[in-house]
Formats: C-alpha cells, structure tokens, sequence
C-alpha cells in the first residue's frame, strides 16, 4: 500500500521547478530593494528637532538638511538617466551588487562623519551626491529582473506585491534610525550601510538575471499598454531586431529607429509630480508631526511610518484595480484624484488630533498607489514592447527614463518644501495638492483612450 504524502510535501511539489526559481527571484529582488530605501530613509529622521548641538552650531539647521537632501535627490535624478544605459550593457548581478555595496560604503561615510568629528557640509554633501549617483544602480536593475522572469498575467498584482519593497524599507530605516537618533546618529547610517552592503554580496553569490540561464521557461511578453508607435519630438534611442524592422519600416531610420511607445511621455511627466509628492512625505513628515504634535524624534519617526504602511496597500490595490480593469492610467489618475483632497484633510487632521492614524495610512496609500503602478507594472509594460522582443535589456532604459523623470520631481519636492515650510505648513500642503492635479492632468489623454477602448474601438499603428 502506497503512502500519502505528507501535506506540506504535496503543497511544496505542486508547485513547478520555473514556480519555485520565480518566487525566489522575486523574493531576492524584494530584499534587495528594501535595502536600498532602508539606507536612504534615515537622513529624514536625524533631521528631527531634538539635536540641541546642532542648533547651536547653525540656526539654520534644517535648510542644512534641506541641502543634503537635495545633493543626494539632484544627482539621483541625473544618474538615473545614464543607468538604464549602464544597465543594458552590463550583466545586471554584476551592476547591482557593486552598486549595494558601493551605497553601503556611502551610507556608512556619511555616519563615520559622526565619530572622525567632522563638521565640514562639504563631505557631508559629497558623500550624499556619491551616494546618490550609485543608487541609480537599483530600480532599473531590479525591474529588468523581474520583467526577465515574469509575463502579463497579473503583472499589476505580483507587481504591487513586490513594490512593497519601497515602504518596508522605508519602515526598516525609520525604525534603526530612531533607535541610535538621539544618543550616537552615526549608527543610523553606518547600521544600514553595513545591511545594504550585505545584501549586495548575497546579489552577487545568487541573482539569476535571465529564465534561459537555468533552463526554466521564459514568459510570454504581450502588448498591454502600448498599441502603436509613433514619432515624438522626445528622442530615444534603440536597435530594433531584424525581424521587426519591415513591420514597422515607416519609422526606421537605417538600424536605428527613432520612436516613443504610446505613454511614456505622459507616465514619465506624472512621475515627476506624483514623486514629488511622495519624496516630500517621505523627507519631510516625521519633521512636521514632531513640529505640530511636539513629540519626541523616535515617536514622531515611528508614527511616519504609517504612511508607508499605507503605501503597501495602496500599491498592491492600484496593480489588483489595473490588472481587473486592463487601465493603468485610469487607476492611476482616479487615485490621484481622491489623493488631492486627502493631503489636505490629512494637514487639517494631524494639526488638531495628533494621534489620526488612519488618515496617514489613507494618505499614503492613494499618494504611493499611482507611484507604485507607474514604476514597476507600467514601466515593465512598456519595456517589454512587442517592438522590443529580442532585446529585453531595453527594459532597463525605458525604466530609467521613467523613473529618471520622476526622480526630478523627487528632488525639487522637498527642496520646495524646505523653502515654502518657513511661511506656514498649509503652504506645503497646498504645493502638493496642486501637484497632485497637475499629475492627474498629465494622465487625461491616455485615460481618454482607455475608456474608448473600453467602449470598443480599436488604434491602428501610424506611420
């Protein structure tokens, strides 16, 4: 008589050898780029208002922290177009682990400033533009990754999942930050400095780039967002396979084709806006609840992050809404709309009842949803074109574009949010809502064409 068996032995062999590879990459990915938010989250608690030393030294302290931000957001935003092109060339375990280990150096040189008395703002900003150039490395990478491993179905959901990354480090860094935050701030650096390099090491040891390295199946890409290509005055660059040129002969230019897929102008210009809402949540709010609700830098930190917590739900719902509804743009521009009314009602909230939570998680589902979307299930939609088919490492570049051009409105949002917070904190929220409106603008064409395909007409390819 044959033996059963065991239930857990029969859920683990139900699941395929390609199941199991696919799971573990996208476990890996999700590690790597927690780690890359958990290092970049601690500038924002140590800026909190319990460093008496520091205030005796400059007065003007916060528009000091202002400035580091910006050094590391300013050359973020610029490396981040040249990295899709670094990405594409070079083996992706290779580029990402150097650049986690290379952060890890930075991050920890950025706390070492604490315990070598360093008090020059000119190694602080270098160490953070470094810094800052070499994190270009992640989000182009890790999305390459995936998009290499997974197809279409449920992109958005699987997608929205992983993107929880984002927050959890976000969480991660908060929490280890405002641990050391009031007794040795160095270790809020050199502790997430250590976690990242890390994690780079184990990159390298085991990230599989692509399906085919290990045998297993690759997945089907299909056209999602994209129905046509058509020439822009926004130039960009990229070799088109042999088998695709006649199809698409009234665009080519030689072996070069000049062309933009059909939404990544719009998606990259909303980025810009609705990043720069997030960035100036996620720089500037512990500050402002330890301003409005006097509380100490731990709790004001702690309490921040259930903003993040918010945006893990708000990023798995907009990829469930968008895979259900084939809409990445109206998901993205419905929630956008609900956000702008909610930043305010969020302001008014925590000026008079310090302790709303669920206001925070509101707001930072509906402010990340659309962030989230446009970043990983739209981005990897339209890097995997079929235009493209053959060179999957233009996923890499298309992410860069995207996330480049959104990396501007990362670094201008707490930047103004620096200038406008001294004339009165309605005045930052007020810029954010209007941020808000103007993303949500951004997305109406695409919105347009949705809903008439919905409604059951069809584009034809222009040429």
């Amino acid at each position: 008589k044959m033996r059963s068996l065991a239930p857990g032995i029969k859920l683990i062999t139900s699941f395929s050898r390609d199941s199991w590879y696919r799971f573990f990459i996208l476990l890996l990915t999700f590690v790597f780029y927690t780690t890359y938010h958990l290092s970049r989250k601690p500038i924002s608690i140590i800026k909190l208002p319990d460093r008496p030393n520091l205030k005796r030294r400059h007065n003007n302290y916060q528009n000091l922290f202002g400035v580091l931000d910006n050094c590391f957001l300013v050359a973020y935003a610029i490396g981040m177009f040249f990295s899709g092109i670094f990405g594409e060339r070079l083996p992706l375990r290779y580029y990402l682990s150097s650049g986690m280990i290379l952060s890890g150096i930075f991050t920890a040189l950025f706390g070492l400033g604490f315990y070598w008395q360093i008090h020059s703002l000119w190694y602080y900003c270098l160490v953070q533009a470094l810094n800052g150039l070499v994190q270009t490395t992640g989000w182009p990478a890790v999305v390459a990754c995936v998009g290499n491993w997974f197809g279409k179905g449920k992109r958005g959901f699987i997608m929205g999942i992983w993107n929880s990354h984002t927050s959890v480090g976000n969480i991660l860094g908060s929490l280890i930050a405002g641990v050391y935050v009031s007794s040795a701030w160095g270790l809020s650096f050199i502790v997430p400095g250590i976690i990242i390099a890390a994690a780079g090491v184990i990159c390298f040891l085991f990230l599989v780039e692509k399906p085919e390295d290990v045998n297993c199946t690759q997945p089907q890409h299909h056209v999602i967002v994209a129905r046509r290509v058509v020439r822009l005055s926004f130039i960009f660059y990229l070799p088109i396979p042999s088998n695709h040129r006649s199809k698409y002969h009234p665009v080519i230019f030689a072996h070069r084709v000049v062309f933009i897929l059909q939404g990544v102008v719009e998606f990259s210009l909303c980025l810009l806006f609705a990043k720069l809402v997030s960035y100036t949540f996620l720089y500037w709010l512990p500050l402002y609840i330890a301003n409005v609700a006097h509380f100490d830098p731990k709790k004001a930190g702690d309490l921040s992050t259930l903003f993040d917590v918010g945006g893990i739900v708000g990023g798995i719902l907009a990829g469930l809404i968008s895979d259900y509804s084939g809409g990445r743009a109206t998901t993205c521009c419905a929630m956008l709309i609900i956000a702008a009314p909610m930043v305010s009602q969020t302001f008014f909230f925590l000026s008079f009842f310090a302790q709303t939570s669920g206001m925070l998680l509101w707001c930072g589902a509906l402010v990340n949803g659309p962030y989230a979307l446009i970043t990983t299930a739209v981005s990897a939609d339209l890097g995997t074109h079929e235009c493209l088919r053959g060179n999957s490492r233009a996923l890499s570049t298309v992410t860069a574009i995207i996330d480049g051009t959104g990396s501007i409105g990362a670094a201008v949002g707490p930047l103004l949010a620096g200038l406008i917070s001294p004339t009165g904190w309605n005045n930052v929220f007020y810029m954010l809502i209007a941020a808000d409106v103007l993303a949500c603008l951004l997305l109406s064409r695409l919105v347009y064409k949705e809903v008439r395909g919905w409604c059951g007409y069809t584009t034809r390819l222009r040429g």
